[in-house]
């Protein structure tokens, strides 16, 4: 599955079954105070931005691949995984593995 290279904002108002919901930058969220953000790279890689000082987002430190059970052979032996459930150009839906 082919996930949209570019920044998503965590949509925890639309969170189920432990699946996080991300929109695309530019989306129209609901107000909320330090919403997370993910940066997808071309590579499958991304970057986790939690919120930081004056709720701006923060790189979080770790290297992150999204993959599925064939992606997974080639991510770094130290990576956190996050499975996609779902890749569509206006929502992304992940699981992370417990």
């Amino acid at each position: 599955m082919t996930v949209p290279a570019g920044r998503w904002g965590r949509s925890h108002e639309e969170d189920h079954d432990g699946v996080e919901v991300y929109r695309p930058a530019g989306f129209d969220f609901p107000p909320a105070r330090g919403r997370a953000w993910i940066e997808v790279r071309p590579d499958g890689t991304f970057v986790e931005l939690a919120p930081g000082r004056a709720d701006a987002p923060e790189p979080v430190g770790g290297t992150w691949v999204l993959g599925s059970d064939a992606g997974l052979e080639s991510a770094p032996a130290d990576a956190r995984v996050a499975d996609v459930v779902h890749a569509a150009p206006d929502r992304l839906e992940l699981r992370r593995p417990a």
